[in-house]
């Protein structure tokens, strides 16, 4: 290769799995003449992060998968170097393809005993043979990033928890799942995003500890990943003044951060790979094209994700960065894709078919997970007291934002039948109507399958709702299964007054499943809250 189709390998532009026909043949174009290294797959232009401003409606493709096939085939066909597929699949293909395997989030792991953790391992392996399944080489998980910082809008649920030694051990054992698969990890966001309260999409966070404080909380998981070899490690989009001269640079475009602390100080030759280019808090900062891709490879990342300007950057890294440093980062990505295993013969070009995931296993596993995660945050005889207003006639069950007809009251419903009510939507007026329904009962059991993962906006529930279920929680004997972030609970009013408080993290079937089992039967709960909630 010339040094420029060298340069080339390092771009890893976004490609869409829902594209127009027009942008597919645009990607093949710049594979076929700047000899681009890899690409980094998304469901849609309007599910990615461009989309913060746009607020472009998500439309959901059944067909999804199967064209994530066909462009992978599509793709490596134009490629004279092979490429390295990569994903961001955190907690599985589902979260950018509809239909595929989906895996508890990250702080639902973190809540499974340390005996457990071969569990995570586990979901590292099966995510990676789903990934293999379709062609995907590189997982850019999981996340090394602390949640130290309970108003954290873009880390919390994708976070492991707070803490640092469950965070790298749980970390290393999803990596070691998608090794054994086959498949290339990475962990993220270097040096540490857990501990901001901006989102990265949308401005620059910044983190104002020193470099020992960095050392002794969020830089830990990230020594244990080089101990133990990880493939690479994603810089984040944030400022660490203290690392910078005082300066707010992004991690992205600092070569203290980069070249000093990762390379130098912790020793770290693997893979180094930038968080996405088109992310606002380093998108805007040149008018220059290019410009941003030649300061973030000389700043020291070896790939760049989502590069928007390949063909300037090229040129720009041409111009500017030296043929030793272009052979350095060369090579590590060549050392990648020897172990993804797409150097040594010919690419396969088969398109699998739609029956290749195992449903069943990913299942079985979600079961196993969502038994060893319930947390018991208060249990005043829970079951005691249910069953006793269950003879008496004075047990109701209510369903907030999901319909009566959900796995968790079919399951209570074989010993405890009682009167079944749920809001889903309606606003005040529906609150007001399901509170004249409940005056009856004097105990209630209640599901809350909080809407949203993130925080925004009090995790999408309504201002109506919070109140009814503070007023509800003083005036009756409530027992709450919180179905979701466990962060939802610090915005609900009077929680000191519920009689008993289990949390599952996650609405899957298997989890509803396994809620109902733990009520009727009294059984213990092993998990543990892996974040620290106040007022809890």
């Amino acid at each position: 290769m010339t040094l420029e189709q060298k340069i080339g390998q390092f771009f890893f532009p976004a490609v869409f799995i829902n594209d127009t026909e027009e942008n597919i043949q645009e990607t093949e174009r710049l594979i076929r003449d700047y000899n681009i290294g890899g690409l980094t797959f998304f469901h849609s232009r309007a599910s990615a992060a461009t989309n913060y401003e746009s607020k472009k409606k998500v439309i959901l493709n059944d067909d999804s998968c199967q064209k994530l096939k066909e462009l992978i085939v599509r793709y490596q066909k134009c490629a004279s170097t092979p490429l390295l597929m990569s994903i961001d699949a955190e907690w599985g293909l589902a979260m950018r393809v509809e239909k595929t395997p989906q895996y508890p989030y990250a702080i639902t792991l973190g809540a499974l005993p340390y005996s457990e953790k071969h569990l995570v391992y586990e979901v590292g392996k099966q995510i990676g043979l789903d990934l293999k399944t379709v062609g995907i080489h590189y997982n850019l998980a999981p996340l090394a990033d602390i949640n130290n910082n309970p108003n954290n809008p873009v880390i919390g649920y994708r976070s492991f928890g707070q803490n640092k030694k469950k965070v790298a051990r749980f970390a290393l054992e999803y990596l070691r799942g998608m090794s054994d698969a086959g498949i290339l990890g990475c962990l993220k966001h270097f040096p540490g995003h857990g501990n901001t309260n901006v989102d990265s999409h949308l401005g620059l966070p910044i983190l104002e500890e020193n470099l020992d404080q960095l050392l002794e909380n969020e830089l830990y998981p990230f020594i244990k990943g080089i101990e133990n070899n990880v493939d690479s490690i994603m810089i984040g989009h944030l400022a660490v003044p203290a690392l910078n001269d005082g300066k707010n640079t992004s991690a992205t475009l600092s070569k203290p951060i980069i070249e000093t602390l990762l390379r130098k100080q912790l020793g770290f030759d693997g893979l180094v790979i930038s968080d996405a280019l088109n992310m606002r808090s380093v998108s805007s900062l040149y008018d220059k094209k290019g410009q941003l891709e030649g300061e973030a490879f000389n700043a020291g990342n070896d790939v760049l994700c989502f590069a928007e300007n390949v063909p300037e950057g090229i040129q720009e890294i041409l111009k500017n960065a030296s043929p030793e440093r272009i052979e350095e980062s060369f090579n590590r990505l060549l050392k990648c894709k020897q172990k993804a295993g797409i150097l040594d013969s010919k690419v396969p070009l088969t398109i699998l078919s739609e029956n290749d995931f195992d449903f069943e296993t990913t299942s079985t596993l979600n079961s196993r997970i969502a038994e060893n995660c319930i947390t018991k945050i208060k249990d005043n005889h829970n079951a005691v007291t249910v069953f006793d207003a269950k003879n008496r006639g004075d047990l109701a069950k209510l369903s907030l934002y999901k319909s009566t007809d959900n796995t968790f009251f079919k399951e209570l419903d074989i010993l405890l039948p009682s009167s079944e009510f749920a809001y889903e939507n309606g606003g005040e007026a529906a609150v007001n109507e399901l509170n004249k329904s409940l005056t009856k009962y004097d105990t209630v059991i209640v599901s809350l399958f909080v809407p949203k993962a993130k925080p925004f906006h009090n995790f999408e529930m309504e201002d109506s709702v919070l109140q009814f279920l503070g007023n509800l929680f003083v005036s009756k004997k409530c027992v709450l299964y919180i179905f979701g972030n466990p962060y939802a609970l610090q915005v609900i009013p009077n929680l000191e007054y519920a009689s008993g408080i289990v949390q599952m993290y996650q609405d899957f079937e298997e989890f509803q499943k396994a809620a109902a089992s733990q009520l009727l039967e009294n059984s213990e709960c092993k998990g543990t809250l892996p974040v620290i909630l106040s007022g809890i």
